[in-house]
């Protein structure tokens, strides 16, 4: 059928057809990907502000600590060295 009125016809159609088409495939990939990551991310569980400092108890020292606990399960220090470092690290928080 042919349209005299001045109508888009078929080849206006499907261009915006197509243009919506892409558009909405890509909205619908970005809202997935941004739900992916704020599921999957730690970011929005972190506190805003400054890290937290080496005596605050914060990562650092468990750090600290876990490194020691590898290095006594690897045997590179017996148990007395591990109880003494864990004192003193224990001690200056």
């Amino acid at each position: 059928m042919i349209w005299h009125d001045g109508g888009w016809g078929w080849g206006g159609g499907w261009f915006f057809m197509t243009v919506f088409m892409v558009l909405f495939w890509a909205l619908l990939v970005i809202g997935f990907v941004a739900l992916v990551r704020y599921l999957a991310g730690t970011r929005h569980h972190q506190q805003p502000g400054r890290p937290p400092a080496p005596g605050d108890g914060g990562w650092q020292d468990r750090g600290a600590e876990n490194l020691l606990a590898e290095r006594f399960a690897r045997g590179e220090i017996d148990e007395d060295e591990y109880k003494r470092r864990l004192a003193v690290l224990r001690e200056h928080r």
